[in-house]
This record gives C-alpha cells, sequence and structure tokens, in this order.
C-alpha cells in the first residue's frame, strides 16, 4: 500500500521484487479490487502492479481533468518506485489511459493489453451528459444502473453478492473525481493516431458489452499495427469480474509471447528480461513515427494573430455540446453562413475563451443578459451549458431570482419555465 501525495495514485504491489512489472488498470467506478482473482496466477510470473483512479477505493481525491494528466500521474508513480518499463493491461477508462502511455511515452511500454476500450468513447455529449446527472443526483443513480451495464443479465441474477459489491464500489467512489473523468473521456478521441501505437497489443472484449463492444474493439485492431483481437463470450463490459479465467489465460499467454525488449541505444542491443516473462526478439523500436519534427521557424515579421476560429469552435462544442453545434452548422447555409463563422470566431474564440473569468462565472453573466433580452430560445441552451460548466440547478436558480430583481418579475417568469423544462430534462436519470 502507499501514501499518495497530489501527483501521484494509490497503488499496491502482488509477486516477485524481481519479476517484469505488469500493471492492472481498473475500470471507472471501480477499484483495484476487480482483478482479485488474476493476481495470484499472474503474480507467480510478473510484479503485478494495482492502483486506484482518484477518488475511488479510499484513493485521496484529487480529480485528473484528463488522459493525459492521469497517465503522468500513473509516470511520476512509478518513477518513485524505479519502475521504468512494464506491460500494460487497461479496462475502459484506463485502456484510454494505455493508449494515451503507448504513444506518448512508447519506450515505457513493453507490450500493451486493451479491455473493453475504444479510441473514442461514445459521444462527448453523452459523458458531459452523465456529469451533470451526478452533479444534481449524486452517483446513486450510477451506481443503480452499474450492474446492467456491467454484466450480462444471467451473470447478474447468479451472483447477487457481486452485484451488490459493484454497486457499492460506485457509491463510495468521491463524485467529483467521477465528473473529471467524464470529462477527460468526453475530450479523449485518438482515433487519428491509432497507427501511431507500435506496441504488441492485445484487445480483449466481451460478446456482450452494449458500452464498448466489439464493434469498438474492431476499430482498435483495424487501426493499431500490431494488434490481435479476442472477444470473450458471455460476458458484458466488465469482463475480468464476469469471466475471469478466460481473460487470465488470454493475459498470460499476450505478456509471455508479446513481451517487446526494452532496447539500449548506446549500446545496440536489446536487454534481455528473466526466464518469468519469456521475452521473445523482436527488432528495436523505430525512432520515426514518435519524433517530433520543429516546424520551420517563421520570421518575426510574418507572424500575425491567430486566428481563433478553431479555438471557437472547440470551445462552442465544450460548453453547448456536438449535438448543438452540429445542429446548427448543418442549417448554415450561404445565407447565414457567414454570421456562424462570425459567431464561432468572435463570441466562442475570442470572448468565451479568454482568461479573466472561469466558464461558470460566464454561464452566469450569459445567463443574466438573456434574460435581459427576453432571449428565451438562447436561454435554453445556455441553462443545458450552464449545467455542463458546473452550475447545479440550485445555482442556476439563485441567478434567476437575482434576475426578477434587476431585469423585471415578468422577464423571470418566462426564464423560470423554460429553466425549469431543461433542468428536468437534463438531470432526470434515465430508467
Amino acid at each position: 500500500m502507499s501514501e499518495t501525495p497530489p501527483n501521484t495514485l494509490q497503488y499496491r504491489f502482488d509477486g516477485p521484487e524481481d519479476a517484469p512489472v505488469l500493471i492492472l488498470g481498473p475500470s471507472l467506478g471501480t477499484t483495484w479490487h476487480m482483478w482479485d482473482r488474476q493476481v495470484p496466477e499472474l503474480s507467480k510470473n510478473w510484479r503485478v502492479f494495482r492502483f486506484d483512479l482518484p477518488g475511488h477505493g479510499g484513493a485521496p481525491a484529487y480529480p485528473a481533468g484528463s488522459v493525459a494528466e492521469l497517465a503522468e500521474r500513473l509516470l511520476a508513480t512509478l518513477d518513485l518506485l524505479g519502475v521504468q518499463r512494464f506491460g500494460y493491461v487497461g479496462c475502459a477508462f484506463t485502456g484510454a489511459l494505455g493508449i494515451e502511455l503507448a504513444l506518448r511515452r512508447p519506450e515505457r511500454v513493453a507490450s500493451l493489453a486493451l479491455i473493453a476500450a475504444s479510441p473514442r468513447f461514445g459521444t462527448a455529449d453523452e459523458f458531459r451528459q452523465r456529469g451533470v446527472i451526478v452533479r444534481t443526483n449524486g452517483l446513486d443513480p450510477i451506481a443503480r444502473t452499474s450492474p446492467e451495464r456491467w454484466f450480462t443479465s444471467g451473470f447478474a441474477a447468479a451472483q447477487p453478492a457481486i452485484t451488490e459489491w459493484a454497486v457499492q464500489m460506485v457509491r463510495t467512489t468521491d463524485p467529483g473525481c467521477y465528473i473529471a473523468a467524464c470529462e477527460a473521456l468526453a475530450a479523449f478521441d485518438v482515433r487519428a493516431e491509432l497507427g501511431m501505437v507500435e506496441v504488441p497489443t492485445l484487445v480483449l472484449v466481451g460478446s456482450d458489452d452494449e458500452v464498448t463492444g466489439p464493434a469498438e474493439a474492431r476499430t482498435l485492431v483495424a487501426g493499431i499495427p500490431d494488434a490481435r483481437l479476442a472477444v470473450v463470450p458471455g460476458a458484458s463490459h466488465l469482463v475480468p469480474v464476469e469471466q475471469p479465467a478466460a481473460v487470465m489465460d488470454l493475459l498470460v499467454r499476450h505478456f509471455s509471447t508479446a513481451w517487446q525488449p526494452a532496447f539500449d541505444p548506446a549500446t545496440g542491443q536489446l536487454a534481455v528480461l528473466g526466464a518469468r516473462a519469456r521475452a521473445l526478439p523482436v527488432a528495436p523500436p523505430q525512432a520515426g513515427p514518435f519524433a517530433e519534427i520543429a516546424p520551420p521557424a517563421v520570421p518575426s515579421e510574418l507572424m500575425g494573430r491567430p486566428d481563433p476560429y478553431d479555438v471557437g469552435l472547440k470551445v462552442r462544442r465544450e460548453v453547448l455540446g456536438d449535438a448543438h453545434v452540429d445542429r446548427v452548422l448543418a442549417s448554415a447555409d450561404e445565407f447565414s453562413g457567414d454570421f456562424q463563422e462570425l459567431v464561432t470566431r468572435y463570441a466562442w474564440g475570442e470572448i468565451w475563451d479568454r482568461p479573466g473569468l472561469d466558464r461558470r462565472s460566464r454561464s452566469c453573466v450569459t445567463l443574466t443578459a438573456l434574460v435581459a433580452g427576453g432571449h428565451l430560445d438562447e436561454l435554453a441552451f445556455h441553462t443545458r451549458a450552464a449545467l455542463r460548466n458546473g452550475l447545479t440547478p440550485v445555482e442556476i436558480k439563485e441567478v434567476l431570482l437575482q434576475t426578477a430583481v434587476y431585469c423585471g418579475v415578468p422577464a423571470a417568469n418566462s426564464a423560470f419555465k423554460v429553466a425549469q423544462e431543461v433542468i428536468r430534462e437534463e438531470t432526470t436519470p434515465e430508467e
């Protein structure tokens, strides 16, 4: 076990100290105990390292705002322990973490297994919506529906103790850390970069997984040059819990044969691993796909102010949601297209991206201005945006009460009707 400063992760080791390190990553809402049934066998040949996500399993609640930030925390933890090279297994959320490590720090990853993973998890709107529900209702609605997302119906009915364990894992997770993880997944999209993953990769998925199922697994296999697919029959999303023996056998086979030895550029030799890992000799990794090539220098007199359109489109999507922005841009024609470009460039790229106010504050100001102007259509989608930006329904109510004093009771009355309907739609958990 470990004491955990803010820039590291809570972890534990199992297995011989001199064995190669194999990392097992948990799914969002679970703890390292989801791997309990594989550890006894895996720890015979590997030094098994497990970790908890922030705010999970009693880990300190230091939210990580992105998959890249979580990867840095994991590497910082491993650096403190003197672990330079490792095999990595990630399930769902930590599958994204594994892809991130293979893309950004390939020299650290000997071999990779991605379970119930995807290069993009659903849509950004779906995960931001989940964050709104948790912020408003807590984690209980997510916890109650976790078994039906994680397990097949037959397994859930036959294993009530495991089903209840799954519910309690989610209930005891820190809500702020869960919301931050949802935001991290909303921003994660490496579909265009899969070809740069040059680590031997096992892609493993349950045949009945309706969250990140065989279709997503095949996308990973098609994109990663050295990837193999394994579909586990009779399993849903949390495959290691539902089919522990099948997962263990697949992991042992993969990491026993596909462990890529480290290459020492000083000697031109491949490092020889112990017999436990039974590494096969492979060619040293090529630097080409990972080399960063600096752009040519631009004379200072040619450097102008960057066009804020791309930043504006990104901010507009993050605040209003992909579905809304796609709908608006799709409806733009020759007559209205210039206006949409103006709004994206200046309202979103210039004003919403300024550092002087955070997005919560900008949402408060925007709601007030829309009430004052009587712009109820825009008030509806900016109420949704306010929820995504972290305002609670109680805080939105306080903003509208304030407008009743300064903008007038009739204007606030209309605003309350619009906001009430939007909040009801956005914060009611799906049954």
